[in-house]
């Protein structure tokens, strides 16, 4: 059974488990059954599925355009590695367990999807209408805003650059095809494991710091905390299983703080509570509004256009991956379509070791995954082995069609610390730098929206968490 399958069963389970556990004895707040519908149909909450269907082709949309631009991009593992050094190392190597491997692997990918899921049904079924907007939205937005730091800022997961560190969730069987097909491993800075739920959590604060309600008196209280658990659950995962660094934690956090932002003052206005949608909105509060916003947009995109600069001026200079003796790893081609290919060309950037390396469908690299290792030796089988000297280069190109491709890289040293640094640029013949800067104008308007918003309230002597529409101000 695959993940997706086993995913969907979750959703189905526990969904009405969870919705019934967090309201014994609120039973008063629950939606019957028999009204369901009318209460779908009554607030619209049609257009929140609708909103999941649209992030899951966003992010697709995204993952396909994230290697093509990678060969302008580069990636800026180098200078993370700087900073935090081997710290996840430490973290790993202390509490690895097989059992805790296990069960971390299934909670970062099934409790974290189900909890994104599961947090609209539930607010929607206690009759939080507001808050029902604001978590579906939540997910929505929050990855939309991280969409340019995934694309322009590419961070390499840790188990690909600190030498001896596992990758205990993508190399394992049964997740491997799963999240090599979904996940362009080299995308680890801002951490969504993070920015989501903590967009979650500080949504409810926002929520009953506005109202005037305590969190512990709030009647969804039990269900916050079953959130803060996960969230702080999720800090540790990415850590252990040789994914994220420490740094995509507070960076993560900052991504969800501006989209719970964004969300809290945006959905009063979407929900007409104060008027209709553009009530108030004139000719002067647009051209305010286009300048301090639009000029935030231009400050971040200028940003992004010198990160990118900066990596095709140094290419030469670029490494992609590091692999300690012992140690093999992946990078990821993506399908092609009809009459496409793509050029992989692999520097062994050592001057005294033999790098090797397999390039095999996803399907049949599963046999050699297990608990966090690939078995080289069991691809030497069944695979063709190719290898690049000593400060040697190598270029294959693939043509297959509809085909996920693993370039596996090893490192066949005995010591840990005879480190091959790599380089490697794939080139697929398409330049999509102009629709990648597209994807990511929302998420740098919405930054300044934040930021705008937040000075209009500071001026006007109002508290930075008021959501009431501006033109209400004046009336209060």
């Amino acid at each position: 059974m695959s993940p997706y399958w086993v995913m969907m069963g979750l959703i189905l389970v526990l969904t009405p488990i969870i919705c019934w556990l967090f309201t014994l004895g609120r039973e008063h707040t629950r939606t019957p059954m028999g009204k369901a519908f009318e209460v779908i149909h009554q607030k619209r909450y049609y257009l929140h599925a609708l909103g999941y269907l649209f992030i899951i082709k966003w992010k697709a949309t995204t993952d396909d355009l994230n290697e093509p631009i990678k060969q302008r991009t580069g990636n800026w593992t180098e200078w993370i590695y700087s900073l935090e050094g081997d710290t996840t190392l430490w973290v790993q190597q202390t509490f690895e367990n097989a059992w805790l491997t296990e069960f971390l692997n299934f909670h970062y990918l099934f409790i974290y999807l189900f909890l994104i899921y599961i947090t609209t049904v539930y607010f929607a079924y206690v009759g939080e209408r507001d808050m029902t907007d604001k978590v579906t939205l939540n997910y929505l937005l929050i990855y939309a805003i991280a969409v340019p730091y995934y694309l322009f800022f590419n961070v390499e997961v840790t188990s690909s650059w600190i030498p001896g560190m596992k990758a205990l969730l993508y190399h394992d069987g049964w997740y491997t095809a799963f999240y090599a097909t979904h996940d362009p491993l080299d995308n680890a800075v801002p951490s969504l494991h993070v920015a989501i739920p903590f967009g979650i959590i500080l949504l409810n604060w926002l929520h009953c710091k506005e109202k005037g309600i305590k969190m512990r008196e709030w009647t969804h209280w039990p269900y916050h905390l079953f959130i803060v658990f996960n969230t702080i659950l999720f800090v540790f995962t990415i850590a252990y299983l040789g994914i994220h660094w420490l740094i995509d934690i507070p960076l993560g956090m900052i991504v969800g703080g501006i989209g719970a932002l964004f969300i809290h003052h945006l959905q009063p206005r979407m929900r007409n509570d104060h008027g209709k949608m553009f009530e108030g909105v004139t000719k002067k509060k647009v051209i305010n509004h286009t300048f301090w916003e639009g000029a935030a947009t231009l400050i971040i995109l200028f940003l992004v256009l010198s990160a990118v600069s900066y990596q095709e001026n140094n290419v030469d200079d670029r490494v992609s991956m590091r692999l300690g003796g012992g140690d093999s790893t992946y990078e990821i081609l993506t399908p092609l379509s009809y009459g496409e290919e793509v050029t992989t060309t692999i520097t062994n950037l050592d001057d005294s070791l033999t790098l090797q390396f397999t390039i095999i469908w996803v399907d049949d690299s599963v046999s050699a995954m297990n608990q966090g290792v690939i078995d080289w030796s069991v691809l030497e089988k069944n695979h063709t082995i190719y290898e690049v000297e000593p400060g040697g280069e190598t270029s294959v190109t693939v043509t297959d069609e509809n085909k996920w491709h693993l370039v596996i890289l090893h490192n066949d040293a005995s010591d840990t610390n005879d480190v091959i640094e790599v380089r490697i640029i794939n080139d697929y013949g398409d330049d999509q730098m102009t629709k990648a800067i597209a994807l990511s104008l929302p998420s740098m308007w919405m930054t300044g929206f934040v930021l705008h918003r937040l000075k209009r309230l500071k001026v006007a002597g109002r508290s930075w968490i008021d959501s009431t529409p501006s033109h209400m101000w004046e009336e209060e």
